[in-house]
């Protein structure tokens, strides 16, 4: 694994300023979670999402604002929902909707909650903030959509390694691999904040429950993407990304 490099900092881009669309690039997406201010304690659960959120949305997921009520769209569930920051930002820089929503972020009538509601934030699948939620659900969306015969949706859910502490995940993380849900894939945010832990590492634990897993450094992006695209045939797939510890 290669060294871990410290969180991103500011790029260029002024606040307030932000061009629309696919034209804003990883190094404006700092500036962009500037413009949200007043949930400044869960600022290191936002950014030690970023690059693996870029990643995943430049390169990865086959899903856009086009194409974002599509039933054969990839689905992303972001479970961990407490400080959406990074998320928020790289959903407007694919254009899910404006720039200009984000220096509401946190307020009475902004669809840009401190928790993201699906019912109000284009582009967002569940809504999430409560530990241990995302797995079951990405399990149950896999089970639908194998239910209704659509083999090409690909499932992620972003989850933290201290929702690994939940009965939940643990329930969903073992019945994942005996159901055989291949188009299912957990990314871990490894920043260090497990109550538990896990003898061995993450990636054991899920291996030991016959998934397929691979553990990154979560600021190095083509780790990100080799290990996202790596194939896994048969078995649903994790990708633990570490990042800083927490409080660093």
């Amino acid at each position: 694994m290669t060294h871990l490099t410290t969180a991103p900092t500011a790029g260029t881009l002024p606040a307030g300023s932000a061009p629309h669309g696919d034209r804003i690039g990883f190094a404006e997406l700092p500036d962009l979670m500037s413009l949200m201010t007043g949930d400044e304690k869960h600022g290191p659960a936002a950014t030690s999402t970023l690059d693996a959120l870029w990643v995943l949305y430049d390169r990865v997921l086959r899903v856009s604002p086009g194409t974002a009520t599509d039933p054969d769209r990839d689905r992303f569930l972001l479970s961990k929902g407490h400080g959406p920051m990074a998320y928020y930002a790289v959903l407007a820089a694919k254009g899910f909707f404006p720039t200009e929503w984000l220096p509401g972020f946190g307020s009475y009538d902004s669809p840009l909650g401190h928790h993201p509601d699906r019912m109000l934030v284009p582009g967002a699948e569940i809504g999430s903030g409560s530990l241990g939620h995302g797995l079951p659900l990405a399990v149950g969306t896999a089970l639908g959509l194998r239910a209704q015969d659509r083999p090409g949706p690909a499932v992620w859910v972003l989850i933290g390694d201290a929702e690994l502490d939940e009965g939940s995940n643990h329930e969903a993380l073992a019945y994942a691999a005996a159901a055989g849900l291949d188009r299912l894939h957990t990314l871990v945010i490894d920043n260090a904040s497990a109550t538990h832990g896990w003898r061995g590492g993450i990636a054991s634990r899920f291996e030991a429950a016959g998934w397929s897993a691979a553990t990154v450094d979560g600021r190095d992006h083509e780790s990100l993407y080799a290990a996202f695209s790596a194939p896994h045939p048969g078995r649903p797939h994790a990708v633990i990304a570490r990042v800083e510890p927490k409080g660093a």
